[in-house]
């Protein structure tokens, strides 16, 4: 074990973890009501530009932790290096992960959604 790939691998799942609760505590709490997403617009802010922040906010903290889990991978491994499925299979939850998350937050509305599912996809597909 690599310690300070382990430290690192941590620290951005940590990282992640706290970006999206304060975020949450601290911005989008008072945006919301009754719901997961965020609704209450914030002028000079529309609802539906609220909906994708909050998408995008935690699209951060989800991406964060598809690195982390190379850094852990690297971290595990006598020297450092990664097999293109690690990489190819990290790429793909992190994408679909966002794809799910901006498909939630948005309703399908913005079609970011679609472009983050094709690259989860298609980077799934190649690790096969």
């Amino acid at each position: 074990m690599q310690p300070l790939l382990a430290t690192a691998a941590i620290l951005a799942l940590v990282t992640g973890v706290v970006h999206s609760f304060l975020g949450e505590r601290l911005i989008f709490r008072q945006l919301r009501v009754a719901s997961i997403v965020p609704t209450l617009p914030a002028p000079p802010l529309q609802n539906r530009h609220v909906r994708i922040l909050w998408a995008t906010w935690h699209l951060a903290s989800v991406l964060a932790w598809a690195f982390a889990g190379l850094l852990w991978q690297l971290a595990r491994a006598s020297l450092p290096s990664l097999s293109a499925q690690s990489v190819l299979m990290a790429a793909a939850a992190g994408f679909i992960a966002g794809s799910l998350l901006v498909l939630f937050a948005t309703r399908g509305r913005h079609p970011g959604w679609i472009a983050l599912a094709v690259v989860g996809a298609l980077s799934w597909a190649s690790a096969a």
